[in-house]
């Protein structure tokens, strides 16, 4: 019994590794358009990632409920969950971002040949991913909220970046997800995010005097409207609530 949720644990994992093979898998070509303009294109089989992250956070949750359900909370469990999450929330975001910064440079002439030196600041997130798990492990204040943002939260909101791609109906989404610099800025606040001390809100149900328990009802109103207003571009945005209302509501619970 005392291994069940590290089962769940090395699920997440498992799923973490088989989207960074989707990711570094897909194919990336230079097309050209009728009119000569050049642009990259990425086969959907890039899709499969955020499914597998998907599954992955999944199982992330699964573990941490099996252990309060079982009373099977452990050390050793503790360090392989945050072990998993770098894999599946932040490798695998920092290889989706390295990848959309390739299509980005890939629109330029000769844009194939990009140095490597403009690639590399998508591997600041995972470092930065790693940093946080290990405070996080070594804080015994972030039992009932967090500081700085939860590692699953800026993977699964990375991991929205292809699904938005691939259901656009604007131009402008194209133009924003294939920009450089917005990539370098997603990149450079998520990771500042996931290394700061700002008390964040914990998504864990908690008892009826939990402080945390408005805010969070909240933040379930208004994804539902997202999601049914805007899609998969529903999960960004929903992050940026978290984002305010765990600055907002911040005295509750820090």
């Amino acid at each position: 019994m005392k291994h069940i949720p590290n089962l769940f644990t090395l699920l997440n994992l498992f799923f973490g590794s088989l989207a960074i093979i989707f990711i570094l898998q897909n194919g990336i070509t230079i097309v050209y358009s009728a009119d000569g303009s050049q642009y990259a294109d990425m086969p959907e089989r890039i899709w499969l990632a955020p499914l597998f992250m998907g599954l992955a956070a999944l199982a992330d949750y699964f573990d941490g409920l099996a252990a309060r359900l079982l009373k099977q909370s452990s050390p050793l469990g503790r360090e392989l969950d945050s072990l998993a999450d770098v894999v599946s929330f932040g490798v695998a975001p920092g290889m989706i971002i390295y990848q959309f910064l390739r299509m980005s440079f890939m629109r330029m002439e000769n844009g194939a040949d990009v140095s490597m030196l403009w690639l590399v600041p998508a591997l600041i997130l995972p470092c930065a991913a790693a940093y946080r798990l290990a405070v996080f492990n070594l804080d015994t204040t972030q039992s009932t909220s967090f500081r700085g943002i939860p590692v699953p939260a800026v993977g699964i909101t990375v991991a929205s970046l292809p699904l938005i791609y691939w259901t656009r109906e604007s131009d402008l989404v194209v133009d924003l997800l294939f920009n450089r610099w917005v990539l370098y800025a997603i990149v450079f606040l998520l990771s500042f995010g996931m290394v700061s001390r700002f008390p964040m809100l914990s998504l864990k149900i908690g008892g009826k005097n939990d402080p945390q328990q408005l805010p969070r009802l909240i933040l379930l109103v208004l994804a539902l409207i997202a999601v049914v207003l805007l899609k998969w571009l529903a999960i960004p945005v929903i992050f940026i609530f978290y984002i305010v209302l765990s600055l907002v509501f911040k005295k509750r619970f820090a």
